[in-house]
């Protein structure tokens, strides 16, 4: 086995409103919760906690606040879909930086409704090939984006 692969769930207890045909809805209350699918980038030691610590020290921000008083959410509708959407590129950096590879996110609202991110959708591949070519691409994007930094 090349990689490993890791699921993580994490929670985050917010407020939002959202704007409807430009009227300001009510102000109400999730309990958030976060699925990141992640890879082992590195062959080292796992620390679980590093990447949890390193994951709920990003939500702390937001934990028992207003999802609206916060960029980019103060101008944009904090929606499912946009909130994923912003999570799931911080998330990608910090994980990266701790050597792991962020494959999917999946957020929810409620129990019964999630908005799934695969970053696996971005590449063209065959049927044929595993998570593992999966992971070497994306890996080797990340790694490019690093050596343009």
């Amino acid at each position: 086995m090349r990689y490993r692969q890791y699921k993580f769930k994490f929670y985050l207890n917010s407020h939002h409103y959202i704007y409807t045909n430009g009227s300001k809805g009510e102000l109400h209350p999730h309990s958030w919760e976060i699925v990141l699918y992640l890879v082992k980038a590195r062959q080292d030691f796992v620390s679980f906690a590093q990447i949890e610590k390193a994951v709920e020290g990003f939500f702390d921000k937001y934990q028992d606040k207003t999802l609206n008083d916060f960029a980019p959410f103060d101008t944009i509708n904090p929606t499912l879909e946009n909130v994923a959407e912003f999570f799931k590129d911080h998330l990608a950096q910090i994980a990266n930086e701790l050597g792991w590879i962020l494959i999917m996110i999946e957020m929810s609202e409620t129990p019964s409704r999630s908005y799934i991110i695969s970053l696996l959708d971005d590449i063209e591949l065959s049927e044929n090939q595993s998570i593992n070519t999966y992971t070497d691409l994306i890996l080797e994007n990340v790694r490019k984006k690093d050596l343009n930094k």
